[in-house]
């Protein structure tokens, strides 16, 4: 499905009566984003950060539920289809990490990779665009946290480990479900759940701060799996636990209800009724301090779930923060010298 573009006044739809076999299968592109900054600043009280990297927008692992949709209708696509196909790759994110890391403005503090797509996703196995941003943050010893759907990861255990020895790198694993059918569902092109854990246990070894986010929460689809997800992350090494209820912006909302309607009809309107009574009513309500965790009874009850869960799992005991005191702008070639 893709929901019109709402800064578009043209909108195309594929015919439904068509036999499903006719229906064109989407193809991914990819693009050149000629930005020239790559480091976000992020002014949300409700996020625990302020700078992100994104060596990508949009993102193949085809979330329906994914919040960042949106933020595609600005490069004119579509928060559908758009959204996994048409990837935008910063192709020289990695010089321009260096040269804003070297910039004496740069106030050495952590990096989040992530925000709005996955720096895991299928195509950095390809372009190792994240990977190289890595090397970069390793190079000043600039603290990192990730965020990510993709065991991927693992793969770079041998920087992360590095910077891990200073105090330096942490990594979120996001789980929401065990189940491999559910999650083929929810998450069609990330990775198994298993294939995640193994990752967290992988890192965790290293030495890497790891933890898990049970993000998002869909009421009476996955909520009542998160006593075993976090009790799951805990014993492969998790330290550390996190969840947000699902947000429907914009076009997401009628996708999603489409996308129940496909694949959980008996209980759909069962979901919508639970998210518009976190929701005041509504299926998103987008104030600062409620968006992602919702209001009312039902959200007291998941959070009374998750609170309760990470008690006996033995997770957010210990603190988890990063440290900048290891960081140092590399030596130029005078300095070598010396």
């Amino acid at each position: 499905m893709s929901p019109p573009n709402r800064f578009d006044k043209l909108h195309y739809e594929i015919d439904t009566e068509l036999d499903p076999s006719e229906e064109p299968a989407p193809e991914t592109q990819f693009y050149r984003d000629p930005t020239r900054t790559i480091i976000n600043t992020n002014d949300s009280p409700d996020v625990g950060f302020e700078k992100s990297v994104n060596p990508y927008r949009g993102c193949e692992h085809g979330c329906v539920y994914c919040f960042a949709r949106p933020t595609h209708e600005y490069l004119g696509f579509s928060s559908g289809l758009d959204f996994e196909t048409k990837i935008m790759v910063k192709e020289d994110a990695p010089e321009l990490l260096r040269a804003e890391l070297s910039s004496a403005k740069w106030k050495p503090q952590v990096v989040v990779m992530s925000g709005v797509t996955d720096p895991y996703q299928p195509i950095e196995r390809k372009l190792q665009l994240t990977r190289r941003c890595l090397q970069v943050l390793a190079e000043f010893r600039n603290p990192v946290a990730i965020i990510t759907k993709g065991a991927l990861v693992s793969r770079d255990v041998d920087i992360l480990g590095e910077m891990a020895s200073y105090g330096a790198a942490a990594v979120y694993l996001s789980i929401t479900t065990l189940d491999p059918n559910l999650a083929n569902i929810l998450e069609p092109r990330a990775s198994t759940p298993q294939l995640r854990l193994d990752a967290i246990e992988t890192l965790s070894r290293a030495g890497v701060i790891t933890g898990v986010m049970t993000a998002p929460i869909i009421p009476a689809i996955n909520e009542h799996e998160i006593p075993a997800i976090l009790s799951a992350a805990a014993a492969a090494g998790a330290r550390s636990a996190g969840y947000t209820v699902v947000r429907l912006p914009w076009g997401i909302a009628p996708m999603f209800e489409a996308w129940l309607e496909e694949h959980f009809p008996d209980r759909k309107e069962k979901v919508l009724h639970k998210i518009m009574d976190i929701r005041g009513g509504r299926l998103n309500d987008p104030r600062w301090g409620s968006r992602l965790k919702g209001e009312g009874n039902y959200s007291k009850q998941i959070e009374a779930l998750f609170t309760v869960a990470c008690r006996k799992s033995g997770l957010n005991r210990k603190s988890t923060d990063l440290s900048v005191l290891g960081f140092r702008p590399p030596a130029g070639p005078q300095l070598a010298l010396f």
